[in-house]
């Protein structure tokens, strides 16, 4: 396997594929590199060099018991940046991977970066406070850690009928279901946990000002689990030039519901 060793000693798996243009792919909550498989080919076909990697704590890298938070995570990428000396790089980051990616522009820099696309992400904040009221209340991501505690494996199961839409006529396969399952329970359960603090509580909207790169802001306007008004729609106004594109009825992981149109919404922006 392709493998990182950060400076902590965190060994971080990544998938390479293809040659030509980096685009590097950040996953989701509780999911790893291998979401990406479908963007990830269709990209690799077409002259782009296709990178994703499994996040501390989740998939095939290490599973440490500490370092669940953004800055964390951003060193790890900047690391993994170096480590494969990409330039032009662009940057794409699906739900709680749109923090360290963005996270990763604030703190490093755009010198390596082309571009920022953020997939039904986190930023700029998404829990509940008095300066960001239309947020989600704590109360829901209590319900989460008490879920996972409990009986993980049932609690992501269930997670799947919001996730995909399938409870508002998403049609989505027994064998994507399973996948999703399978992908998480390979997850640390500290980072399982740990991350939902993370996405839910870490604020970015300082980082929104410092990203001086063409954005590219996709969210479904059916997300049941990062409601586009609270982040996505905030997100596109608040970075400089960002074009927003908003998929009519698709839920939070359409990246599989919709995976055509994200494909050639990638493509389009990756060729300008």
């Amino acid at each position: 396997m392709s493998t990182l060793v950060t400076r902590d000693g965190t060994a971080i798996y990544y998938k390479d594929w293809g040659s030509g243009k980096p685009v590097l792919f950040s996953h989701g909550w509780p999911l790893d590199a291998d979401m990406w498989d479908v963007q990830m080919e269709f990209l690799a076909s077409r002259g782009y060099r296709a990178i994703a990697f499994d996040r501390r704590g989740f998939g095939r890298s290490s599973q440490p018991w500490t370092g669940y938070d953004y800055d964390t995570f951003a060193d790890d990428i900047a690391q993994l940046i170096e480590h494969l000396d990409l330039n032009e790089v662009t940057l794409v980051g699906f739900s709680m991977g749109g923090g360290d990616v963005t996270r990763y522009l604030a703190r490093h820099g755009s010198e390596r970066v082309a571009g920022l696309v953020l997939l039904g992400a986190v930023t700029p904040l998404f829990i509940k406070t008095t300066d960001n009221p239309e947020g989600v209340d704590k109360s829901v991501f209590d319900g989460i850690r008490d879920g996972i505690r409990a009986d993980r494996a049932q609690f992501i199961a269930d997670f799947a009928a919001p996730f995909y839409g399938i409870n508002h006529g998403q049609k989505v396969s027994q064998g994507v279901q399973a996948q999703t399952l399978n992908i998480a329970l390979m997850a640390s359960l500290k980072a399982t946990l740990d991350c939902v603090t993370a996405f839910s509580e870490t604020d970015f909207r300082p980082d929104m000002a410092k990203i001086d790169v063409p954005t590219l802001v996709i969210h479904g306007d059916d997300d049941q689990i990062v409601p586009f008004e609270t982040t996505g729609k905030k997100a596109a106004q608040m970075i400089r030039g960002a074009e927003l594109t908003l998929y009519s009825g698709a839920p939070h992981g359409f990246a599989v519901t919709h995976a055509q149109q994200l494909n050639e919404d990638l493509l389009a922006f990756l060729s300008r």
